[in-house]
């Protein structure tokens, strides 16, 4: 990313088709990638929401704040080329998901756990094909194979520019379930977030506000955000 650090030498950030999807244009320069790949995106909506990231920019390019950029050069410099790693490592999520291990006490924590954990797991064996068990504790529990099955074949499938996306859905998450939900969109996009925070909510009611906590989960929470509208903008419609 350390390239990237540069004053801005263009006048405007454009789109144009381009073989496989579209590309951005500073001014009549095509954009690249860190690793020198041509920045070609799959829709123009994504394209677009790229070059307003670069618009946006006043006299340096700060990477931080072009999370559309930085989502599109890791699709094309690492999940182009490690897709099933990266598919294999987002699916070993079902296997222990968030939403299947359940407190065991005290009661009012389990009840908001049932609440808000098992419309979701019901949601996936009826959707997505996928009954998974639930324990309370943490001792490992092994799911049914023909449920991590059904989720796997559905993460495999994912395009490279779905996936960087959907990776950062389950891992912020800790739920393969949530990902997908978020992908179907379930419900609105920060309840889907809050209800992968029922723990930390809990321990907020319980020990009271902590600042650098809060800041924590408030950078995670946006970033789940952005994931998700990548997903969308990466969607080739039919």
């Amino acid at each position: 990313m350390a390239e990237w650090k540069q004053k801005r030498f263009w006048t405007a950030a454009t789109t144009r088709p381009a073989e496989g999807g579209f590309e951005i244009l500073l001014d009549e320069r095509p954009l690249r990638t860190p690793s020198k790949a041509p920045l070609i995106v799959p829709t123009l909506a994504l394209a677009q929401a790229i070059a307003a990231e670069w618009d946006a920019q006043v006299e340096m390019v700060k990477p931080q704040t072009m999370p559309a950029t930085r989502s599109a050069n890791a699709a094309i410099d690492k999940v182009a080329h490690q897709h099933d790693e990266v598919a294999e490592l987002i699916s070993e999520y079902g296997g222990s998901d968030l939403l299947c291990y359940r407190a065991e006490s005290p009661e009012a924590l389990v009840l908001r756990q049932d609440e808000a954990w098992n419309p979701l797991l019901e949601w996936a064996e009826t959707t997505l094909g996928a009954k998974l068990l639930r324990v309370a504790g943490v001792m490992p529990l092994a799911q049914p194979e023909e449920s991590l099955r059904a989720l796997r074949e559905r993460v495999f499938a994912m395009p490279d520019f779905e996936l960087v996306a959907f990776y950062d859905l389950v891992s912020l998450s800790g739920s393969l379930i949530v990902g997908f939900a978020a992908t179907h969109d379930l419900m609105p996009i920060d309840d889907l977030w809050h209800v992968s925070r029922v723990d930390e909510s809990w321990q907020e009611d319980t020990w009271g506000h902590d600042e650098e906590a809060a800041d924590l989960a408030e950078t995670k929470r946006l970033a789940f955000l952005h994931a998700w509208n990548f997903h969308k903008l990466a969607q080739r419609t039919a």
